[in-house]
């Protein structure tokens, strides 16, 4: 029996993300949204991309990673060195930067993935702050402790920066949720619920791991790209633990399993912080305030494991417009 194209729920969710895409623009033009802020709006849709590279290891396969701001490092110097070292073009050397991004996230899977648990998440943290070092010490590439200057211009036009991220993430939400709703998304959902009874499935345990490791890394070396270029500025303390802990607090409130959770904590809190930089260092106060709450009132996060549906909310917008107006004509 041959599967109906979803038409309707394509065009809809087509254009909700052409209208997201250059809404910034729109509010640019009149006013409304200043530079500071759309660098700002766009610094959080780089969290959000890192947030659902989190999302695909401790929400979808069930696993414990604090090491993803290593790939975050990776894929943000990746980029400076194949555009001012080698000459690429800048679309093209974040290919290759995310690229080598998910080689070096199926080289290091290999091992990690054999642990589990507290196991896997000491390993994962040594990893990222064994990249912290390198890059510390490679100072011919990375600049030292000083970091590398990658000067671009969605670094100097905040609007500009504000419009590709958003295009990058909702090309990287639109594949993300397709390949969970595939027969390789059901699998590793499956690994995350009950190891034992997916291996008596069939299921292959260490390959649907390794495939969301993968896929994270893959991820993780896009949004490392994006900040590279948002930023302008590269050091190697972005691959530092605490790094890695804020991407897996936006998991944590926004729902683990949860895609459209973690991308709007990640934009909520990246706002909240530059929102309530007045408070100076009280501000950082904030995160574990909203992790507690979070934890006393909503354990499983603001969207747990659902996911919001821009097409089921406008079924409903419209079932109510129809009862409201029948209701109207009815008591006319």
């Amino acid at each position: 029996m041959a599967v109906k194209f979803p038409l309707r729920s394509t065009i809809i969710l087509t254009a909700i993300g052409i209208f997201a895409v250059f809404l910034p623009f729109l509010l640019m033009s009149v006013g409304i949204l200043d530079a500071y802020t759309a660098h700002v709006i766009a610094m959080g849709g780089v969290n959000a991309i890192m947030a659902m590279s989190v999302n695909m290891i401790v929400g979808i396969t069930g696993q414990l990673s604090l090491g993803q701001a290593g790939f975050l490092a990776i894929g943000a110097y990746s980029c400076i060195f194949f555009t001012l070292d080698l000459g690429l073009p800048l679309p093209v050397a974040a290919a290759a930067a995310t690229a080598l991004t998910t080689l070096a996230g199926f080289l290091i899977g290999f091992p990690v993935l054999k642990l589990t648990g507290d196991y896997l998440a000491i390993v994962t943290l040594g990893f990222g702050e064994i990249i912290r070092v390198v890059f510390i010490n490679l100072k011919p590439l990375t600049g030292g402790p000083n970091g590398r200057q990658f000067t671009t211009a969605m670094a100097l036009d905040g609007r500009l920066a504000l419009g590709i991220v958003t295009l990058v993430l909702v090309l990287l939400l639109a594949l993300v949720q397709n390949f969970l709703r595939s027969t390789y998304g059901r699998a590793m959902m499956a690994v995350r619920e009950d190891e034992i009874a997916a291996n008596s499935a069939g299921v292959d345990i260490f390959r649907y791991k390794m495939l969301g490791f993968v896929l994270a890394a893959f991820i993780a070396g896009i949004g490392g790209s994006l900040y590279g270029m948002v930023v302008g500025f590269v050091k190697p303390d972005i691959a530092q633990f605490l790094k890695s802990i804020d991407f897996l607090i936006y998991v944590v409130l926004g729902g683990m399993g949860s895609m459209t959770g973690s991308i709007l904590a990640a934009y909520v809190l990246t706002y909240l912080q530059e929102f309530l930089r007045f408070l100076q260092d009280y501000r950082l106060l904030i995160y574990p305030l909203i992790l507690i709450f979070v934890m006393l009132f909503r354990p499983k996060g603001l969207l747990g494991t659902k996911e919001f549906s821009f097409v089921h909310s406008i079924d409903r917008f419209v079932a109510f417009i129809r009862r409201k107006t029948g209701k109207e004509q009815a008591d006319a």
